[in-house]
């Protein structure tokens, strides 16, 4: 084929896939993948990698490539679905598994550890539309440093630590999200050291002292 005659000043015509989307097509989107996440159908490190592409998408093939091999999914610049969506047959398994005491894992929910509970070296975090809380003053521990590796999607996080621990909140890596650390970073010189890196969509991680210690400090005594 040759190229097209544009001598009379008429544009070629444009394919769907060239189409530029809305920002109403992109939360279209995110809403369905939530929902494949709500689903099994999608981990949430393959949600936040294709909520990032869909929010960078400038056309409808480009949003369109983040749903194509999710079923009964309706692509944008379609008339209607062919099918509602379904439940997978199976699940992913994770590409690293780990012992089921060091996961803690949560959707919609509220997560607090309190009291004497048994701390791992490492916790793994992956939490989605969660509340977590925890609460190490009375943990215990079996290492001074612990490693909390975070994989948070619209969650809220609070560490509260001895007034003698310190916190390193350096490697988490932040989008739409906040992090506010009221206590020492390091060096570790008390019983606990906790080390946060990872990723928070959305999200908040707050790390603090108890109540009680923190009105002390305020008041001077």
């Amino acid at each position: 084929m040759g190229a097209p005659d544009l001598s009379n000043g008429a544009l070629p015509p444009v394919g769907d896939r060239e189409l530029r989307v809305s920002d109403v097509e992109r939360e279209h989107v995110g809403g369905l993948l939530q929902r494949a996440v709500g689903l099994g159908m999608l981990s949430l490190g393959e949600f936040t990698e294709r909520m990032d592409t869909a929010l960078a998408a400038k056309t409808r093939g480009e949003l369109n490539a983040v749903l194509v091999d999710l079923p009964g999914v309706r692509m944008i610049g379609q008339p209607a679905p062919p099918r509602p969506f379904a439940q997978p047959a199976y699940a992913k398994p994770p590409a690293q598994p780990v012992a089921a005491g060091n996961v803690i894992r949560s959707r919609m929910s509220g997560v607090t550890r309190r009291g004497p509970w048994q701390v791992a070296p490492t916790l793994h975090l992956n939490n989605w539309l969660a509340g977590v809380t925890l609460d190490f003053t009375e943990a215990v521990m079996s290492t001074q440093v612990v490693e909390l590796r975070i994989d948070d999607v619209m969650s809220s996080l609070t560490l509260i630590v001895p007034p003698a621990a310190t916190v390193d909140l350096n490697g988490v890596d932040l989008i739409g999200s906040t992090v506010n650390n009221k206590v020492r970073t390091g060096p570790p010189i008390g019983p606990l050291h906790l080390v946060v890196h990872g990723r928070v969509r959305l999200g908040s991680i707050t790390a603090k002292h108890p109540f009680m210690a923190q009105w002390r400090k305020l008041i001077g005594s």
